[in-house]
C-alpha cells in the first residue's frame, strides 16, 4: 500500500482543518434626533480666507442627516474579535486636503501602516496638526507651493482630532485601526464590511458630536449579516 502525505495526515489526525469561507456585513446609521442649525465661521483673522467665498460665508455643520434621516461622518468599525490575525497595510494612501480653508474630508479611516497624504489646495499657508494620544504627534505647516506631506501612524487609535494651528475654526478625525474592517458613512448612511472572517465582533459607530454606540455580530460562512445604528441627538 503506498501511503500519501493525506492518507498520513488523515490517519494521524493531523490533517489541516478546512478554512471557513468568509461572511460580509452591510449596516446603515441613522439620525433621530433634532439637528442644529448651521453655524456661520468667522474667518475675518485671514482675509485671504474669507475672498474664498465670494457669495456667501462658509458653514458648519458637523451633524449631516440625509432626506431619509441617515447620518454621514460616522466612523464603523470592528474594535474585537480580530485578535491575532495580522492584515497588510493597503499601498494606497488615504488622502485629506486644506481646501478652502477647510479640511476635506472631515471624517477618515486608515490602517496602520498606511500612508496619510496631505495636499494645501488654498492659497495660504495652513497647519496640520494631529493631536494623536497614541502615536506621535506632529504638526507641519504647509505652504501653497510646498508639495503633499507623507505620514504613518503605527499604532491604532480612534479617533485623532486634527487641527490647523493657523485658522482655528479648521478640524478633521482620523480613525486608525490595524485591519481593513472600517468605513465612513456617506450621507445614506450605509457602510459594508467585505469577507469578514467567521466569527463574533464588537462593531463601533462614532460621531464627532453624537458619541458611539457598540454592538455585537456573528457572522457565519458565506452569509451577509445586516447592523444598523441609530443616534437620539448630539
Amino acid at each position: 500500500m503506498k501511503w500519501t502525505l493525506a492518507v498520513v495526515l488523515s490517519i494521524c489526525g493531523c490533517a489541516p482543518k478546512a478554512v471557513e469561507p468568509p461572511g460580509s456585513v452591510v449596516g446603515q446609521v441613522k439620525f433621530a434626533g433634532q439637528t442644529a442649525k448651521a453655524v456661520v465661521i468667522d474667518m475675518d483673522q485671514d482675509p485671504q480666507c474669507v475672498k474664498l467665498y465670494p457669495e456667501a460665508p462658509r458653514e458648519e455643520q458637523p451633524v449631516v442627516v440625509g432626506p431619509e434621516g441617515t447620518l454621514a461622518n460616522v466612523f464603523v468599525y470592528v474594535k474585537s474579535g480580530l485578535e491575532g490575525k495580522k492584515f497588510e497595510a493597503p499601498k494606497t494612501a488615504v488622502k485629506i486636503d486644506q481646501k478652502g480653508c477647510w479640511f476635506e474630508p472631515r471624517v477618515i479611516g486608515m490602517q496602520t501602516g498606511q500612508t496619510l497624504q496631505v495636499t494645501n489646495s488654498d492659497p495660504v499657508t495652513h497647519n496640520i496638526h494631529p493631536e494623536a494620544k497614541v502615536n506621535r504627534e506632529w504638526n507641519q505647516s504647509q505652504a501653497p507651493e510646498d508639495g503633499p506631506l507623507s505620514r504613518r501612524f503605527a499604532q491604532p487609535e480612534v479617533m485623532i482630532r486634527v487641527k490647523c494651528n493657523v485658522h482655528k475654526w479648521m478640524r478633521s478625525w482620523i480613525g486608525v485601526v490595524d485591519h481593513p474592517y472600517f468605513a465612513v458613512t456617506g450621507g445614506d448612511g450605509n457602510f459594508e464590511f467585505k469577507d469578514l472572517p467567521v466569527g463574533t465582533y464588537q462593531v463601533v459607530a462614532w460621531h464627532e458630536k453624537s458619541g458611539l454606540q457598540e454592538k455585537s455580530l456573528v457572522i457565519t460562512s458565506g452569509t451577509k449579516a445586516r447592523l444598523e445604528f441609530s443616534f437620539n441627538g448630539q
